[in-house]
């Protein structure tokens, strides 16, 4: 991006703008703005004006009883006021993504001057890619940068059609797309080892890619949250009612055999903290994760285990962290994942390379006010995972094609 020229130019930039907000529409966490503001505040600086594209949740997929988009819900006017404030100057808005008016409005946009544009899924051609209506946004500008690197897996109009409208010395990553994708190849391609990479989250089914990957790049594999269950069971423990996918009990042990077979210490919860019902008020004891009794789950990693990974952690030299050790929303089961986001933070604090992502993960960093800590937060949680099992991401390859 450094090198595009942006003087009296206007920029069309993908961002990705889709923010969690309360029930009054109010932003409860703005990551993924903050994260965008060094190429959007770059670009201002330079004499450029900004045609801002961004989707905002999934409209066409909860949409009004009478089947229609819900506007009022999804319309990103609900982030002008914020977006106003963290940028220090107006932010103009624009209804309609097509026709006359975003033409004429994005033709008079002086130098220094913001458009967001509404939410790009109201429309059906931006998650078919459609050339049409790519080719109509490509002309609303002289550049095109794209910065939003959370939809970067996602083959849409705004993310990878319209690069072709741009020639290759129009368009380019912003800041945030480039960190987040040099942080991925770092942990891919050049690691300092000891590598740890720390796998959360319910399902094995989910993680299968990566965790595959990792076998052949990590030399330590922390597995936590509802998925180690279904490894304590391929295993033969007992798990009582704890969350378990039978149909992958194969794979799991297969996976526990390949990582000795390579070497790779693979690394389960020796204790659980369990509960009598999912509920934080449930009755809940410590248990060995290998003998839950009947009636009882696992809904968090126990105190040894949160010893054994704590050690893993700060021994390493780069760390992945992707999914929570716990029900962490429910006070009583968030030590774990408390424990590991602090040893994370520690041992960044120690030299080590730490790249987080995924939403829990990010969340409970976020909640724990440890984000300047850790070495690279990602903003994108399918599209680093999709990264890191070695996919090609239909954002970023169009921009270099």
């Amino acid at each position: 991006m450094k090198n595009l020229s942006f003087q009296f130019k206007k920029v069309l930039v993908r961002v990705d703008f889709n923010v969690p907000v309360d029930k009054q529409y109010h932003i409860t966490d703005d990551t993924r703005i903050q994260a965008a503001l060094p190429t959007l505040n770059h670009i201002l600086e330079q004499g450029g004006a900004l045609i801002l594209l961004s989707h905002f949740g999934r409209p066409d997929e909860k949409r009004k009883e009478d089947g229609s988009i819900d506007v009022a819900r999804f319309t990103m006017r609900h982030l002008v006021d914020h977006l106003s404030k963290v940028l220090g100057r107006p932010v103009q808005f624009c209804d309609e993504l097509t026709g006359e008016k975003p033409a004429k409005m994005a033709a008079a946009l002086l130098p220094g001057e913001v458009l967001l544009m509404e939410n790009t899924r109201f429309l059906p051609g931006e998650k078919k890619g459609s050339e049409e209506l790519a080719k109509e946004w490509a002309a609303l500008a002289d550049l095109y940068v794209n910065d939003a690197f959370g939809a970067a897996h996602r083959a849409h109009a705004s993310t990878t059609t319209v690069a072709k409208f741009f020639g290759p010395d129009a368009k380019s990553f912003g800041y945030l797309m480039e960190e987040e994708v040099k942080s991925g190849k770092r942990i891919l391609e050049h690691p300092d080892r000891p590598l740890t990479a720390i796998i959360g989250g319910a399902k094995v089914s989910d993680k299968i890619l990566l965790l595959e990957r990792l076998l052949n790049l990590a030399d330590t594999i922390i597995v936590g949250g509802g998925m180690a269950y279904t490894f304590m069971k391929a295993q033969g423990g007992t798990i009582g009612n704890s969350l378990v996918e039978d149909d992958r009990l194969e794979l799991a042990a297969e996976l526990i055999k390949k990582a000795a077979d390579r070497g790779v210490k693979f690394l389960l919860p020796e204790d659980s903290i369990i509960a009598d019902q999912f509920s934080n008020e449930a009755n809940h004891k410590t248990a060995d994760s290998n003998a839950v009794p009947d009636g009882w789950m696992g809904l968090d990693i126990g105190p040894k285990a949160c010893k054994a990974f704590t050690e893993a952690i700060l021994a390493s030299k780069t760390i992945l962290w992707n999914g929570p050790m716990g029900v962490f929303e429910m006070p009583n089961y968030a030590t774990g994942t408390k424990t590991i986001a602090e040893a994370v933070a520690k041992a960044t604090q120690n030299g080590a390379f730490s790249l987080v992502g995924g939403g829990d993960s990010v969340a409970a960093i976020n909640l724990l006010h440890l984000q300047d800590q850790i070495s690279f937060v990602s903003t994108g949680g399918g599209a680093m995972l999709e990264l890191l099992e070695g996919k090609e991401l239909p954002g970023v390859a169009a921009m270099i094609k």
